[in-house]
């Protein structure tokens, strides 16, 4: 995880980046740190939580199976997935004496590749590619594999972690013969603690958003969720009013696992790295909460921070806590017992009181929250 900034009561640079405020999670394993680093660079603080590892399968008998099978039988068609799959099969095959075979049936068969890093794996093994899907997504080359035909065909399909059923159904379905190349494998990661940390903060919303960038990643974090998934789920559903998590994922292929459970997830037009980024730039001050104080200040819920005056200040989880759930209220008095239910638990009726002090002097202005004898506290807004 990287390293989160203390909580500072003195304002921070005026200048903000588009996610200055913000927390993100990264669930990649492969290029997280250049995730995060892009993500950082627009101002967000990152969690990097990987909820998968990678094994590759250069001694897996069912990868050593099917490149057995395939130079027996030819393919009419192959269907590379990922680069580095692509790449880790031809290694595996040299290794077991059978590369120059391999490439042998390769180079007689069409190549379909699903992005450019496939592409650039089969094109620096000397082969030729009869077509790149243009977006990068897994639904493009079923499409594709659809329109163009499959009857009669063999076709050896490169896996990139999960089964790919899809490709897999499209090909049976289209009376074709599917070779799966197991290549490698998605599994748990060896310490899930990370993992199940950021679940807690998921579920006590803490997060402002969730990246993903494959499917099984979606599934391996509800699957370490466990009995806490029902609570996370329901904080990805939450709307920015009642400070909902966004899932942000790279593709409709990633974001299905959730999709199918009623989790809207935003996504870029195409399935890169960078517009990813600048999705989740994009997407998260869109969901900031504007107020305007009666006392003539306007301030600006963001992450873990309030802009008063355009003015930024990082606050502590229980006086932010504290502050979005009287901002919820529209001015309404919240009682004590009802802002303790809003911070972390164990806190007490005193922490309520230490909150709201807390969240006065960070500001500077202790008008922005009024005291209502025997009542509770509200935010004095304009009327």
């Amino acid at each position: 995880m990287v390293a989160a900034p203390a909580p500072s009561r003195e304002a921070v640079d005026s200048t903000l980046a588009p996610l200055t405020g913000y927390t993100v999670a990264v669930t990649a394993q492969r290029r997280a740190d250049e995730l995060a680093t892009l993500l950082e660079r627009r101002g967000a603080r990152t969690i990097v939580a990987p909820t998968l590892r990678i094994v590759p399968l250069p001694d897996d008998e069912a990868l050593r199976a099917a490149t057995v099978e395939l130079i027996r039988e030819a393919p009419d068609l192959v269907v590379a997935t990922t680069g580095i799959g692509f790449r880790g099969w031809l290694e595996a095959a040299e290794g077991w004496g059978m590369g120059d075979d391999l490439l042998t049936v390769m180079g007689r068969a069409r190549i379909l590749c699903r992005g450019p890093k496939a592409l650039g794996a089969v094109r620096a093994a000397g082969l030729t590619e009869e077509w790149t899907a243009p977006s990068e997504t897994g639904d493009e080359v079923v499409e594709y594999l659809r329109e163009s035909g499959v009857n009669g065909q063999r076709v050896a399909i490169q896996l990139h972690g999960d089964p790919a059923e899809d490709f897999i159904q499209t090909v049976r379905d289209g009376g074709g013969a599917a070779v799966a190349v197991p290549v490698y494998r998605w599994t748990l990661p060896t310490d899930i603690t990370p993992v199940q940390r950021l679940v807690d903060a998921i579920c006590a919303r803490r997060i402002d958003a969730v990246t993903f960038t494959s499917a099984p990643a979606a599934n391996a974090l509800l699957r370490i969720a466990g009995d806490q998934a029902a609570d996370m789920l329901e904080a990805f559903r939450a709307s920015a009013e009642d400070n909902g998590v966004l899932s942000v994922s790279v593709g409709p292929i990633t974001a299905a696992p959730l999709t199918r459970l009623g989790v809207e997830s935003v996504q870029p037009q195409r399935a890169r790295l960078g517009a990813l980024v600048r999705t989740v730039a994009s997407a998260l001050p869109k969901r900031s909460r504007k107020l305007q104080l009666a006392t003539g200040h306007s301030i600006e819920l963001r992450g873990h921070m309030v802009l008063l005056d355009d003015q930024p200040f990082q606050l502590p989880p229980a006086p932010m806590a504290v502050i979005r759930a009287l901002a919820s209220a529209n001015g309404k008095v919240l009682s004590r017992a009802e802002l303790l239910g809003h911070l972390p638990r164990g806190a007490d009726g005193h922490a309520v009181e230490m909150a709201v002090t807390r969240l006065r002097d960070a500001v500077h202005l202790r008008s922005c929250v009024e005291t209502v004898i025997k009542r509770g506290y509200r935010l004095n807004l304009e009327v």
